[in-house]
């Protein structure tokens, strides 16, 4: 796993308040689902998408250079590429 895909469980827990809906939590409970993983993954997926979000807009300028450079030169050793 890379930096952008590591889980954070691996640690210790800490208790943190979230307020929720009650309704929401209510049927959480009512159907066996465990809210603290549930939110956990919850957090974990935006921390996710946020890590690839910021990557991806640090390295735009490097996208758009090789971009430019495909367009200019095609794809390098494209003469040995069998599909």
């Amino acid at each position: 796993m890379n930096v952008l895909t590591k889980r954070g469980d691996d640690g210790p827990k800490k208790g943190t308040n979230v307020s929720l809906s009650e309704a929401l939590v209510s049927d959480a409970r009512a159907l066996g689902i465990d809210v603290s993983r549930a939110c956990e993954e919850g957090l974990e997926s935006e921390i996710r998408r946020e890590r690839i979000r910021r990557w991806q807009q640090e390295n735009e300028a490097a996208f758009d250079a090789w971009n430019k450079f495909v367009d200019r030169n095609g794809v390098p050793l494209a003469e040995y590429r069998k599909f």
